[in-house]
């Protein structure tokens, strides 16, 4: 699927849905909206689902691997090969993400987008090896943009094909808490220093070269920020690419999208700046301890789920609500009625 088709199926969610699954809280047994956000989530997935029958049996991780050229710039406490060495251990649940993944039965579907290098097993849909150094020239091509986009539309449309019906979103990619602060400074209109944390553990030195050299991208490169694929391509990374993919296709496709920390925070604003119908199909699952994450949080009129000052990355922070959700839908499936338990019906007091 191109991305002016995703575009153009995103529609509003389903009203009657939605109205039909509140009907059902609202005949449980217990006090009226009393499990707050975790009735709002089956209310919303009803919505995106077109159904107040809500099943998440099948979960997917999708996790976007991809090097970024701008770690020659000393912006990182690790080398380039560790993206790759993390992307295999996905596979071998040997990652903080896959042992979540195995707990929660969700599937783990790792996708090289642009690793600087081929690994054996994870999934290929390479669009180059690494991105370009964007304190020297744009990271990637505007149809590079384009094409890592389509990337991740694509894999949610195979997900979808073989039954998943809620996808979480992951990346891995060192350099990438750098690309994913310069798009956010754009996006946000923000200095940079405002909205650049420590990432994997730099010292004050590092976060000071970090914070100077997304500064002088920005100012070199000068990304439109009226202009999302413009400010991917400049200063963005294959792995925000696919993401933002991800949560396109998931609201094209009526498949909800949990976004998991500042990396997916700052895809999901791109996508919505692309098509803001799309927003309505994300869940955001915990705050991250990045500082923009609360500001991209209150861009996208979102509030997280959890709140644990996570900042690992690799969609831990969005498997980490799959247990929440499944949570919430027993009681609403399987809790008895007023009726069932013969008790007065609540209703709401003025």
């Amino acid at each position: 699927m191109k991305l002016e088709e995703a575009v153009r199926l995103i529609q509003p969610l389903n009203e009657e849905a939605k109205a039909e699954a509140w009907k059902h809280w609202d005949q449980i047994a217990k006090p009226l909206r009393s499990l707050g956000k975790l009735e709002q989530a089956v209310v919303q997935l009803a919505g995106i689902m077109g159904t107040p029958k809500v099943c998440l049996d099948k979960k997917a991780l999708i996790i976007m691997c991809a090097d970024n050229g701008v770690v020659e710039e000393g912006v990182t406490q690790s080398g380039q090969e560790v993206t790759a060495v993390v992307a295999e251990n996905f596979l071998d649940t040997k990652s903080c993400v896959s042992i979540m993944c195995r707990q929660t039965g969700t599937g783990i579907f790792p996708v090289d987008i642009g690793m600087a290098v081929d690994t054996p097993r994870v999934e290929k849909r390479k669009i180059a090896y690494g991105t370009k150094n964007m304190a020297k020239e744009p990271a990637m091509t505007r149809q590079q943009a384009v094409d890592a986009i389509e990337v991740g539309i694509a894999k949610v449309c195979e997900l979808k094909q073989a039954g998943y019906q809620i996808a979480a979103t992951g990346e891995m990619g060192i350099g990438n808490t750098t690309t994913s602060s310069a798009v956010t400074s754009v996006l946000l209109g923000q200095e940079p220093e405002t909205v650049t944390g420590r990432g994997a553990g730099l010292s004050s030195h590092g976060l000071d070269r970090k914070v100077a050299v997304i500064r002088e991208a920005i100012s070199r490169l000068k990304p439109n920020p009226q202009d999302p694929i413009d400010i991917l391509a400049k200063v963005g990374g294959f792995d925000i690419a696919g993401l933002t993919g991800v949560f396109l296709g998931g609201a094209a496709l009526k498949m909800p999208v949990v976004m998991d920390g500042f990396i997916s925070a700052a895809a999901a604003l791109l996508a919505v700046r692309i098509a803001p119908g799309c927003r309505d199909y994300i869940l955001a699952s915990h705050k991250s301890k990045e500082p923009a994450a609360g500001m991209l949080l209150e861009a996208l009129k979102k509030e997280a789920f959890l709140t644990c000052d996570m900042c690992l990355g690799e969609g831990s922070g969005a498997v980490a609500l799959f247990p929440v959700l499944d949570l919430a839908l027993l009681v609403y499936q399987q809790m008895s009625t007023f009726d069932e338990a013969n008790i007065e019906t609540y209703v709401p007091l003025n």
